[in-house]
């Protein structure tokens, strides 16, 4: 199988420069990190993908069974790695893509220098002390909710969770990103995204690390955020002063800025 036209992976930036990975979330596109890369490609090897079921990827390459767990995500991150000979790769992941990044780079520790969370949620539902911002009927109300109209949740949820009410074209971006994914595909994500509990993988992450969060998020609350940075051996919690679930989107400028200020202080 032709593993870059699959995940439709696109390259640019200075060839032979420090390679940085961007992965995007649950029901978006490589096309939602577009106005980072200008200043990420400066200088760097900037590497986008889709997720098979995403975006322009080759959807006769989904697999329910494959794409029910968090781990058949991470197979797509480092089959591309592999074919694109990537090393030292700053894996850049949005949302869900923040935990796929964790078990790609334990899967493949040779390929990944460093992570960048951005947004990332370990789990989404409530457990004894652990607050991750929805309680267990919230997340079935939801998951019940897109699987019987996943057109009318898209354009009901993603103005909530891109934020920015006074910006309504960025949760019109993000309502018509939502839409384009194929419903039957969407539900399994869904379920794979918002089920997961990868609590115990971040003990385990031996990479440097920053933790990106935003000032306000309904998705990943800054409770969470102080979570992930606390679970993470020497990582560091940067909070943007930003709203919504998607900076990349919504401050653009301080997303990139911050991921560039973190990976040069590695050099």
């Amino acid at each position: 199988m032709d593993i870059l036209r699959r995940n439709n992976v696109t390259v640019s930036g200075r060839e032979g420069s420090p390679v940085i990975m961007l992965a995007h979330g649950f029901g978006c596109d490589q096309n939602m990190w577009r106005l980072t890369v200008p200043a990420l490609a400066e200088d760097h090897r900037v590497v986008r993908f889709d997720y098979v079921g995403s975006g322009r990827s080759d959807l006769s390459a989904w697999n329910e069974e494959r794409y029910a767990s968090l781990e058949g995500y991470a197979r797509d991150v480092v089959e591309i790695c592999d074919e694109l000979d990537l090393r030292d790769v700053v894996f850049v992941g949005h949302s869900v893509s923040a935990m796929i990044g964790v078990l790609a780079a334990a899967d493949a520790p040779s390929r990944f220098s460093s992570l960048v969370m951005v947004g990332p949620s370990p789990r989404y539902i409530d457990d004894e002390d652990y607050r991750g911002g929805f309680s267990a009927d919230d997340i079935d109300e939801l998951l019940d909710s897109l699987e019987s109209n996943y057109l009318g949740w898209s354009a009901a949820m993603a103005p909530v969770i891109m934020g920015n009410p006074d910006r309504p074209g960025l949760g019109e971006e993000l309502t018509a990103s939502f839409c384009a994914t194929d419903p039957d595909i969407a539900r399994v994500f869904a379920r794979t995204t918002f089920l997961t509990d990868s609590r115990d993988d971040l003990g385990k992450v031996a990479v440097p690390t920053l933790v990106l969060e935003c000032s306000e998020d309904v998705i990943a609350p800054r409770e969470v955020g102080a979570y992930v940075h606390a679970a993470i051996p020497g990582s560091r919690l940067v909070t943007l002063d930003a709203t919504g679930h998607c900076p990349q989107l919504s401050a653009p400028e301080a997303t990139a800025t911050e991921i560039l200020t973190f990976v040069r202080a590695l050099r």
